[in-house]
């Protein structure tokens, strides 16, 4: 059975090791398929310093965020050519968009009552830090019982954090993974706390938009989410794929290469990089 992870992050975004440091971490864990896929940007191929060794085939990724009927969705790009014009314009745009959204953030949660430190929160996320940042700097500021309430009461989806205006649409992101030669992919569609009507409507709008798959698993999940995103994927011709989300070490639930295998009847994304 292959070993694939297609969803990680460096610190290059919201995660916490180097690119070199977690391509070790993956070659470690004997991973045979690996993508870093960070939000917006490709930076972590700029920095690699070190090789995939052979038995390793490392598919160039990034994490695109994008709204879908005003929400704010994730699309991994996959297989890209990280110097295509389209690559370059959408990391100018997301990035843009990404400092616009930490500005608006920012603005809310002070107008709440927050006490912000802008120098505090440069130092844990660089120059344009993301919601987990924000999320960690409220939780060691005391201010949060823990970086998951954080999310729950002022980040997370709906909340006052939740600034979606900034991102483009979902034909946009899926037009620049295409321009660029890759595969769109639809992120962890768990996350988005969809009904199963209103997920079936997110992959049909994907698919006709031009997406080509979805991840099936995404870190730890239980075998009933798993069962719905296969008969989804099933249904509307998806390719499936995997990724472990990983964002830093000590998190169960996202250990680089800990993916379980796709269900039998999903067609591997991989068997578009032969």
């Amino acid at each position: 059975m292959l070993s694939a992870d297609l969803h990680t992050h460096t610190n290059c975004s919201d995660g916490q090791l180097t690119p070199d440091q977690l391509l070790a971490e993956a070659v470690e864990k004997g991973v045979q398929l690996f993508s870093i896929t960070d939000h917006d940007t490709l930076a972590a191929y700029r920095q690699l310093t070190i090789l995939p060794p052979e038995g390793m085939k490392l598919l160039v990724g990034i994490e695109l965020s994008c709204t879908w009927r005003r929400m704010t969705i994730h699309m991994i790009g996959l297989n890209l050519d990280a110097e295509a014009a389209s690559m370059l314009e959408a990391e100018t745009k997301q990035g843009q968009a990404r400092a616009q959204r930490y500005e608006k953030i920012l603005q809310r949660l002070t107008k709440a009552g927050l006490d912000i430190d802008t120098e505090r929160l440069i130092t844990l996320g660089g120059s344009c830090p993301g919601r987990p940042h924000i999320a960690r700097y409220l939780y060691e500021t005391g201010q949060v019982k823990s970086e998951t309430q954080a999310f729950d009461k002022y980040l997370g989806q709906g909340k006052m954090g939740d600034v979606k205006e900034c991102w483009p649409d979902l034909s946009q992101a899926i037009d620049w993974v295409q321009q660029a030669g890759g595969v769109a992919v639809l992120a962890h569609p768990i996350k988005y706390r969809l009904t199963r009507t209103k997920l079936i409507e997110l992959c049909t709008d994907f698919k006709e938009a031009g997406g080509e798959g979805m991840e099936i698993i995404s870190g730890q999940q239980n075998p009933t989410q798993t069962k719905t995103l296969s008969e989804i994927a099933q249904k509307l011709e998806l390719l499936g794929s995997v990724g472990s989300d990983f964002h830093k070490p000590g998190q169960p639930w996202a250990v680089v290469g800990k993916v379980a295998a796709l269900p039998p009847g999903v067609t591997p994304i991989w068997t578009l990089f032969d």
